[in-house]
């Protein structure tokens, strides 16, 4: 039987990060989004708070807690805004996790403690322009071995966190044989390295993402991460732990919405009355209100399978896949509640359905969890 209760600690620590996000997070970030400008600030205050630590071990600076704590942190703050929330969960679990699960000890010493504080943040390179959701058949980023020095040649698409002033390294999957994938670690500022502008996006504007161009890159052999070959495997560990935290992310912006509607309602008066008075209005946020607990239900079983040691790659894409459905779904019933202001950019649930729509396509769209689970079940690959 799965305890879906909280500790005291876990409890503290949701509550902690519920109201920084709505005290120091929700007043600035609209100007933010707004601007497009990256929430440097924010992201010292999470440093300072020891977020992005917490499923590391305290040897490495980290808080000793578990991938589950890191969850219940990236649901709160995406209950207020998910350009914080995604630099957040990209910079645990897609940049400093890949160093802490197949670095060397010498890599965990020198890459792990920045990333650990906060004060510096990494991002992983897998997406390409050509290949989306085609990996390993559509990757065309190489890396050779010469002599004692690896050299890159290739671009990478959609990579969150690689562009900022903070910005230390960016984990490189590259094809380094035939059919071989291995993952490399490249510090930016590195000749040959470019990190292209910000994509101007429908949502997310707050969060960095840029495209990537390596020409004849030269990084000494130590950068190897993990074992020669062993890429493919690796980041599909990644991804697989990284769904549960989007799903997490996902419930935070659905629940979000269920929170300002049930504000909204309370003060906006139609045809007499106030809305919420409405049975219209009523099942709607009722509807909302059972999605995000739905996907809540589904992301804790999928993490309690994954710190359990069990396989959970099945119950991280079932949890992807309900929540960001259930996000989807959310923001834009809490934007037709809102009527008129559901389609301005000063009100939250504005932003929120610009944010949602990529929780069903980054890291593994609907229809590759859909292939996992089916696969998982059995069913022949088409």
């Amino acid at each position: 039987m799965i305890d879906f209760s909280l500790t005291e600690e876990q409890e503290e620590l949701r509550s902690t990060v519920e109201r920084f996000a709505r005290e120091s997070v929700a007043p600035v970030i609209g100007d933010l989004y707004e601007r497009g400008e990256f929430p440097y600030e924010i992201v010292a205050a999470m440093g300072k708070m020891g977020l992005f630590g917490l499923p590391f071990p305290e040897e490495h600076g980290g808080m000793g807690g578990d991938y589950f704590t890191l969850c219940l942190a990236l649901e709160e703050l995406a209950r207020v805004d998910s350009s914080v929330a995604i630099t957040l969960e990209a910079g645990v679990s897609l940049g400093a996790m890949p160093v802490f699960r197949f670095g060397t000890d010498a890599q965990k010493a020198e890459l792990l403690p920045s990333l650990v504080a906060g004060e510096r943040l990494a991002a992983f390179g897998l997406t390409e322009p050509g290949g989306g959701s085609d990996v390993p058949g559509g990757m065309r980023t190489t890396a050779r071995l010469d002599g004692d020095t690896w050299i890159l040649n290739g671009s990478k698409s959609f990579i969150t966190n690689s562009g900022t002033d903070i910005t230390r390294f960016v984990t490189v999957t590259a094809l380094t044989g035939d059919r071989e994938i291995s993952t490399i670690v490249v510090p930016n500022g590195t000749p040959g390295f470019t990190v292209g502008k910000k994509y101007s996006k429908v949502g997310w504007s707050a969060s960095d993402t840029r495209e990537l161009s390596f020409d004849d890159v030269r990084v000494p052999a130590a950068n190897l991460l993990g074992e020669r070959g062993r890429g493919y495997a690796q980041f599909l560990r990644i991804l697989d732990e990284g769904r549960i935290a989007i799903a997490a992310l996902s419930v935070g912006l659905a629940q979000g919405c269920v929170d300002e509607c049930l504000r909204h309602v309370r003060e906006r008066v139609a045809f007499g009355r106030e809305i919420g008075r409405y049975q219209a209005i009523q099942f709607k946020i009722a509807d909302m209100e059972v999605r995000a607990h739905t996907a809540r239900v589904a992301y804790y079983a999928a993490a309690a399978r994954m710190l359990a040691g069990e396989p959970f790659k099945k119950e991280a894409s079932i949890a992807k896949l309900v929540a960001s459905n259930a996000a989807m779904d959310n923001a834009r019933d809490a934007t037709q509640i809102f009527g008129g202001y559901g389609f301005m950019n000063e009100y939250a649930v504005g932003r929120f359905y610009r944010d949602a729509k990529i929780l069903e396509v980054g890291e593994g769209t609907s229809e590759v969890q859909r292939m996992l689970i089916a696969r998982a079940l059995g069913l022949p690959a088409s």
